[in-house]
């Protein structure tokens, strides 16, 4: 009789990600792999950690950029709602300060979408095994930026001012007086060396400090 060389168990894989045709892409490739199955799709990050309880994967591969919730905020629910689940961060944007912050949610691995599928397959058998991946090239750029200079107040402050929103508007939202609420953002922008919030968050984004 021939012998049958399929896994045992297939590695359990949920996938995160907000733009559908790539999910899709994703989760065809990865499904060609014969120890691993996708055995849930999301395409926002509010919806990870329901999905997770009731599929309950061995690997949570999360986008960083989602609508509902970023898969960094994403992946530190996990760890606390599905401590067994093992995430790797896949994004786009390859930023220092997202690799940080990722690692500080709990993440096992973080890699850009540039890679090879096969990189990605033997990265969640990699995290799977209780190993951390992380992009070489990124990984010497993170410790070359440094730690975020940001508090986290001040992070909500700048992520706050999304769409013009006034020095009120975010008071409101982040139940504080006005004047504390300045002064976090004068902090920020002295801290990113620019000359208004607008800017702040930018440089803040564009350094994955936000």
């Amino acid at each position: 009789m021939p012998q049958d060389h399929r896994p045992a168990r297939s590695v359990r894989v949920l996938l995160a990600e907000d733009q559908g045709m790539m999910r899709g892409a994703l989760a065809l490739l990865l499904g060609m792999e014969a120890d691993i199955e996708v055995v849930a799709q999301v395409g926002a990050g509010d919806e990870v950690v329901r999905a997770a309880l009731a599929a309950r994967p061995d690997v949570a591969l999360l986008d960083i950029e989602m609508p509902g919730m970023s898969g960094l905020d994403a992946a530190a629910l996990l760890r606390n709602e599905v401590p067994d689940c093992r995430v790797l961060i896949l994004t786009t944007f390859g930023r220092p300060g997202y690799l940080r912050r990722a690692m500080e949610a709990g993440a096992a691995g973080f890699l850009v979408k540039d890679g090879p599928v096969e990189e990605l397959a033997e990265a969640i058998r990699k995290v799977l095994r209780g190993e951390t991946v992380i992009d070489p090239a990124l990984a010497a750029a993170a410790l070359g930026a440094g730690p975020s200079p940001l508090t986290a107040r001040e992070r909500d402050a700048l992520n706050a001012s999304v769409d013009g929103a006034t020095v009120a508007d975010i008071a409101v939202k982040l139940r504080l007086s006005e004047s504390t609420v300045r002064n976090y953002l004068s902090s920020a922008i002295g801290k990113t060396g620019t000359r208004n919030r607008m800017e702040a968050m930018r440089a803040a984004r564009q350094q994955g400090w936000l």
